[in-house]
């Protein structure tokens, strides 16, 4: 038996690969006097870690403790079996796995736990279930081209989903494992996106304020909320009292002035691209966003548009007579895939808050143009002129249940029920009047126009 000795630095940082007969270099292992059943493994490649060999119940066991550290930096760290470890260090965990061994525990089954553990962490990081329930609840798919999709007659809002937790969510979150994200976390990533300290995932400081927070906190809820459904053990740390905004305060009431209808109008006239087009056509038919957005080509006929159930929030189909100035807006678009306002040909027209931004500097060069002193206009959002077209019918004089049908809300009640009348000729008549008011508000003139109830 080779003579063992005590190690030292020295001797570890001189050890190198032996080389076997065929002059091929092999691993070996160095034995320490000094501490029991502890070795130093020198690998082929020359790396050199620490290894415990003893016998448990009659059998021979190896654990690997760590890779091999001069550092003497690190000689006040309490010492972990994986951690990069001294000579000081090595021995003391060898002691304390004899310890363990001798009281009836199997070191080697320990580590094998603690790994199996720290797997299924990093299998449950909050990105990581986020992403699982953004499959299942979402029909989140990767493509061909690596653009993803969602499938809308699962969830509408899977896009927006998926946005608000790249940008806001999984920066801060998403690399901790779901079960050990606490209360305090959310309640300080909630505190920085409303005092718009919170950085999204470029790096870059957002906007934010107490309705993006409270956003970013309904998303958190509803992911946790899925997970706690399918595990055993996980209990959602949100509790009543972390929003930011009362429901009370919630609901927007904002609609555009004519003043700023005539701004926001005149600008997206001046300018090209789908996206100003995209403000004109939701001003003009009171339609979602998202309905807009992903209109395709094929849902447009003969001055109809036809939106399906799969993308409707009440989960039927629509039917909205374009007026002419709607179909208008359309024929200055190109037709180059499938949906009627993209910006790459290939997809729909998403990042809104992009596009918005830039929009509204371009409002305020008109505005300054006029008035070197103006201001940007008040907080406004797209789903501002889906509420203005709402109030423009009532002002033009629209029925309210016919201007509630063109903005595709059900009729509630016995009505709603048994009354299955398309409407066709009423909501047609009422996108008309909508147009003509509109007009007449962005090219005043001194006539007087009576707008009869439809």
């Amino acid at each position: 038996m080779a003579k063992t000795s005590g190690l030292t630095d020295f001797t570890i940082q001189n050890l190198t690969p032996k080389k076997g007969k065929d002059g091929v270099l092999t691993s070996w292992e160095k034995s320490d006097s000094k501490a029991k059943g502890l070795r130093v493994y020198v690998g082929v490649s020359g790396a050199k870690s620490f290894i415990m060999r003893y016998r448990l119940n009659g059998r021979l066991q190896k654990l690997t403790l760590g890779p091999y550290s001069p550092d003497e930096a690190r000689k006040d760290v309490a010492p972990k079996v994986g951690d990069p470890l001294t000579l000081a260090a090595a021995r003391v965990l060898a002691a304390e796995t004899l310890l363990r061994k001798n009281r009836g525990f199997d070191p080697v089954a320990e580590k094998q736990r603690d790994k199996q553990i720290k797997q299924q962490a990093a299998a449950n990081t909050f990105e990581a279930v986020a992403i699982e329930y953004l499959k299942r609840e979402c029909g989140m798919k990767l493509g061909a081209e690596g653009a993803l999709t969602f499938d809308r007659s699962k969830k509408r809002s899977g896009h927006e989903q998926h946005r608000m937790l790249k940008r806001q969510v999984f920066p801060t979150l998403g690399g901790k494992p779901i079960a050990e994200i606490k209360k305090s976390d959310i309640i300080r990533l909630l505190d920085q996106l409303a005092d718009g300290e919170l950085r999204n995932d470029e790096g870059d400081l957002m906007t934010g304020g107490p309705v993006a927070a409270d956003r970013a906190l309904a998303i958190i809820r509803k992911v946790m909320n899925w997970h706690a459904v399918r595990s055993d053990d996980f209990r959602p740390p949100i509790v009543k009292g972390m929003a930011r905004v009362r429901p009370s305060e919630q609901a927007r009431e904002r609609i555009l002035n004519d003043d700023e209808l005539r701004t926001i109008w005149g600008t997206a006239c001046q300018l090209e691209g789908p996206f100003p087009a995209f403000l004109r056509f939701l001003l003009l038919t009171g339609a979602r966003r998202s309905e807009a957005s992903e209109m395709r080509w094929d849902e447009v006929k003969e001055g109809d548009w036809l939106l399906p159930a799969s993308r409707n929030k009440t989960k039927r189909d629509l039917l909205r007579p374009l007026s002419r100035a709607a179909q208008a807006v359309l024929a200055q678009q190109p037709n180059i895939c499938h949906f009627v306002f993209t910006t790459d040909g290939h997809s729909a027209l998403s990042s809104y808050s992009q596009y918005k931004a830039a929009f509204d500097a371009a409002v305020l060069r008109e505005l300054k143009k006029e008035d070197p002193k103006a201001k940007p206009l008040e907080n406004w959002t797209l789903h501002d002129l889906r509420r203005t077209a709402r109030s423009l019918m009532s002002r033009a004089g629209v029925n309210t249940d016919h201007a509630e049908r063109c903005l595709g809300h059900v009729i509630g009640g016995v009505r709603g029920v048994y009354d299955r009348h398309e409407f066709y000729d009423e909501k047609k008549q009422a996108y008309e009047a909508l147009a003509a008011l509109i007009e007449r508000i962005v090219t005043p003139t001194d006539t007087v126009v009576a707008f009869r109830k439809v």
